[in-house]
């Protein structure tokens, strides 16, 4: 045996990664890749995967890769979430040991926030925004693709911890010492700090995307105030990117560095600050979390509009509340760490910004009921989220400013209260917005809907599982139960809400895998929406075409003259005011971005340095570089981006689909 060969072994299987959930988890990723790759050559489909999905530049399938991996990353961090639960079920169960729980409930925030929450985020603003503002793509098809690979492979290379190398274990915000050389030996914060920059860069470079799109791309006569409203919370979480990523960006280059290169920025003992990455991580952290949010109150504002039958109440001071939102989200990061000892000024003024920004929050809830008043409802599993939001979502926001009163925060701080606040917000705004947004735009993305009974089954397991599970945890953290614990002794009498926690995160499971089943289910029983307005009551441009949109969008770019575009515009139609269907005259020939590989491998090629870079083996992590820069190179000489259809392929097109006019 060459002797690089025990030292390979050693270095990629270490023995915390031969234990036996790691090794069952090798066993089925071997196992499902294997099927993936047998299916794919049964059915010859290795041509139409790479020419239709790998290589798309196409915005509404690049939506719909990002809502795959999403799922199956809800997937993974719902069984870590079970994991973790089943360890604290009962006082002194070991159902996984200290080092593994440290591990899991580690991975199991950075997925759900970074590889869930994000990519469900993106997989709607592809598939809705430029259906939305009338444009035929969004501005730069290309990096667009090139922000999904990024996402992808650093999903994959977090991923592959778990079975090589070892998982990170500081925890989701990886705090120094805890991630310094030091007294972290095993290569999981590499894994963690690097693939976090890798899709903090694709992540980037969407939020420039999207701004570039919304402020150019609208379809003429959609001024600001036109606008649908999702169309607006893309637009100020888009911002809140560009102005988020840049500090956490710089604390997880400066971490990596710390580790791998020497130097001291966080390492106390040779003179660096480990408060300046606290500090970092939370002026991206709370933005993040309005990141999250504020795309999952443009579903509800959808939503509540369609199933009201009317239009949204006050607009303008709803569009107002969310601007405001998104700047106010910059001035309260510091109520993450009020017993830091900064002093009471500094305190006092993060505790009232940290309320003050809860009114603009209200101005939307009420707008929403308001909405709802007077309107002829509809109770449909995207109206069932919204109903099941308010109440979370609001007693989220209290015990968020509970936590802003800095006196009761020293009570509260690092205590299960702040982890039920958290999930009450995260999985009650963002969670139950995205999922209302997957099912009410899933027959905008495959021209059917999903299974509605089955919906409300999902609904009712998952909301009806989540009470159980976040309100016992208020009382723990009120009773001492600390965060981060993997076990607890007798006696304390935490161990009745426990069980009443876990029993709770299993019937969540549960409506997790009725809404799976739901989507099999759906997409072997279609009921095809032959109309392109699925919910019969649409209000913006999306529902205007066919379901799913083809390739060019639009075969005539409407003219937007009313807010609620497509209601008025059905009533005019109705009316005989505007002929039903574009005239074959009014047709011109489209331009559309072509298929491309470099995205992809440019993704790959991102994948391969960072691996290298994960052991600080050189030689991989510089190939892996020059392949980067030899494809940027490649794709600088690359001017042909475009096709065109013909007016005739678009007239053919529309005339199958029967949308075309005499």
């Amino acid at each position: 045996m060459p002797s690089f060969v025990p030292y390979l072994i050693h270095t990629l299987f270490p023995p915390w990664v031969r234990r036996p959930t790691e090794i069952g988890a090798e066993i089925m990723m071997v196992a499902g890749g294997a099927f993936i790759v047998y299916w794919l050559l049964k059915y010859k489909k290795l041509q139409w995967l790479w020419n239709e999905w790998l290589t798309t530049v196409d915005h509404k399938k690049i939506g719909i890769m990002y809502l795959v991996a999403a799922i199956i990353m809800l997937a993974r961090g719902g069984l870590d979430a079970l994991m973790l639960r089943t360890n604290l079920a009962m006082p002194t169960l070991h159902f996984i040991n200290a080092s593994e729980y440290n591990e899991v409930f580690t991975t199991h925030g950075t997925i759900m926030v970074f590889f869930m929450g994000m990519p469900l985020i993106f997989a709607l603003f592809n598939v809705v925004v430029p259906l939305q503002i009338g444009s035929r793509d969004v501005a730069f098809p290309r990096l667009n693709a090139i922000s999904f690979w990024l996402f992808a492979f650093a999903a994959a290379l977090f991923n592959l911890s778990f079975v090589v190398g070892g998982s990170p274990n500081a925890g989701w915000t990886a705090y120094p010492p805890l991630t310094e050389l030091a007294f972290n030996h095993t290569v999981g914060e590499n894994y963690y700090f690097i693939s976090l920059l890798m899709t903090g860069i694709g992540t980037t470079i969407t939020g420039i995307n999207f701004l570039v799109t919304i402020l150019r791309m609208r379809a003429p006569g959609m001024t600001f105030m036109k606008m649908p409203l999702f169309t607006w919370a893309t637009l100020n979480t888009s911002a809140l990117i560009l102005f988020a990523f840049p500090p956490f960006t710089i604390a997880l280059l400066e971490s990596l560095l710390d580790r791998v290169a020497g130097t001291s920025f966080f390492t106390l003992s040779h003179g660096g600050m480990p408060m300046m990455y606290v500090n970092l991580f939370w002026l991206f952290g709370h933005p993040e979390v309005y990141i999250l949010v504020l795309p999952a109150f443009g579903v509800f504002s959808e939503v509540v509009a369609t199933f009201s039958r009317k239009k949204l109440f006050g607009y303008p001071s709803m569009v107002l509340s969310m601007t405001a939102i998104m700047v106010l989200a910059y001035g309260t990061w510091v109520h993450h760490f009020f017993t830091m000892g900064a002093g009471p000024a500094v305190n006092v003024f993060f505790g009232l910004s940290t309320m003050l920004i809860a009114i603009p929050t209200g101005v939307k809830v009420f707008n929403w009921i308001l909405t709802m008043w007077g309107g002829r409802l509809t109770f449909t599993t995207p109206m069932l989220y919204f109903l099941a939001m308010i109440p979370t979502f609001v007693i989220g926001g209290a015990t968020g400013v509970m936590l802003g009163a800095v006196p009761a925060d020293y009570q509260f701080h690092n205590s299960y209260f702040v982890i039920a606040h958290f999930h009450q917000v995260l999985i009650g705004g963002t969670v139950f917005g995205l999922l209302a947004g997957v099912y009410y735009w899933w027959p905008k993305m495959f021209g059917y809907k999903l299974n509605d009974r089955q919906g409300k089954w999902a609904f009712w397991l998952f909301a009806g599982g989540f009470w159980p599970t976040f309100i016992p945890q208020y009382w723990l953290g009120l009773e001492g139960m600390t965060r981060r614990m993997y076990t607890y002794p007798f006696g304390l009498g935490w161990h009745t809400l426990n069980v009443i926690s876990t029993i709770g995160g299993f019937i969540m499971g549960a409506g997790f895998l009725v809404l799976a089943s739901n989507v099999l289910y759906s997409r072997r029983h279609q009921e095809r929406d032959e109309t392109g307005d699925a919910w019969g009551n649409g209000r913006t441009l999306e529902w205007s075409i066919p379901s799913p949109a083809p390739e060019y969008n639009f075969a005539v770019i409407p003219v937007v003259d009313e807010r609620d575009w497509w209601w008025a515009e059905k009533e005019r139609r109705q009316s005989g005011e505007r002929p039903a269907l574009p005239r074959p005259e009014d047709i011109r020939p489209i331009a559309i971005p072509k298929n491309t590989p470099v995205p992809i491998l440019l993704g790959a090629a991102f994948f391969l340095g960072a691996f290298g870079l994960v052991f600080t083996w050189w030689y991989i992590a510089l190939a892996g570089l020059a392949g980067v820069f030899g494809l940027l190179i490649y794709s600088w000489f690359q001017y042909d981006h475009y096709r065109i259809l013909s007016a005739g392929e678009v007239r053919e097109s529309e005339e199958l689909l029967g949308r075309l006019g005499a």
